[in-house]
């Protein structure tokens, strides 16, 4: 049996409120735009989630809403809010859908993508992990719990500049 996990880093946020902490920043107008972009490329795939895990981040958040996708389990988690591949690694071990898909923030989603995957798909930015960059993993187990590190399969991996608006 196999799991597939969506990674996407949230959408571009905008730092127009100075006052705002860094956890209640919106999306910017791209940012906007690039949610239902990545959305509409994982429809076309047929890959999409039947469980979410999410920062607590209100541009996560506002990227998952955009997305305009469904899911049967949405879980939003303050721990999610900057963690590291560590704790990352903890929460997805933790899911029971078929097909995840995680939202977070760098630094941790980029290094998280790098240490699950087998070998790196050849683009010049997985390695930078832009705003809305989505990779879709494939693992061949048949539980969350036994994922293990440099054991997933690349399916894809875009940037939303690279799809059509």
């Amino acid at each position: 049996m196999t799991r597939t996990l969506i990674l996407t880093r949230h959408a571009k946020s905008s730092w127009d409120e100075p006052t705002l902490s860094d956890h209640d920043r919106p999306l910017n107008k791209r940012g906007r735009c690039s949610a239902p972009a990545v959305s509409g490329w994982l429809h076309r795939n047929g890959w999409l989630p039947n469980e979410v895990l999410s920062s607590t981040a209100l541009r996560t958040r506002e990227t998952w809403d955009r997305m305009g996708l469904q899911a049967d389990l949405i879980q939003f988690e303050r721990s999610l809010y900057l963690a590291g591949p560590d704790l990352m690694m903890r929460a997805l071990s933790q899911a029971s859908g078929q097909t995840v898909l995680m939202l977070g923030h760098n630094p941790g989603i980029a290094e998280f993508a790098r240490q699950l995957v087998r070998q790196a798909p050849d683009h010049g930015r997985f390695d930078d992990y832009p705003t809305c960059a989505t990779t879709v993993i494939q693992f061949e187990i048949n539980s969350w719990a036994a994922l293990r590190w440099h054991s997933g399969d690349v399916l894809g991996f875009v940037i939303p500049r690279e799809l059509p608006e």
